[in-house]
């Protein structure tokens, strides 16, 4: 939930799953990376000493830890989402898809917010 309540502008989120799951849904305002992707593309598309935050799917995918690795090695300063995109929608926060954003209701058994009654 750090990532969601974050002043905006503060770091740049980035999604490092396979294109079909970004097209899938994503978090809005992220940008696109996959993680072998990262030292080819990363210093194209990400200015040189953001502050990043990698996700992936879930908390029982490694992927956005390999990420933060990249980037690390890269020099960025770099943190990772752990619940991932997984979390995220869980949540009831917003996922972006071609149809546009869309935000489901949160699920009380992993949402941090509190539910209305």
């Amino acid at each position: 939930m750090d990532a969601a309540d974050s002043a905006p502008g503060s770091f740049v989120l980035v999604d490092t799953r396979r294109q079909s799951s970004w097209d899938h849904g994503h978090i809005p305002g992220a940008v696109h990376l996959p993680t072998a992707e990262i030292p080819a593309r990363a210093a194209a598309l990400i200015p040189a000493g953001s502050s990043v935050v990698v996700y992936s799917w879930g908390p029982g995918c490694n992927g956005s830890t390999f990420a933060a690795l990249a980037f690390a090695e890269l020099g960025y300063p770099v943190r990772e989402m752990i619940g991932g995109m997984e979390y995220w929608a869980r949540n009831g926060l917003p996922v972006e898809t071609a149809d546009g954003v869309v935000v489901r209701p949160p699920d009380g058994l992993v949402t941090a917010h509190q539910l209305e009654p």
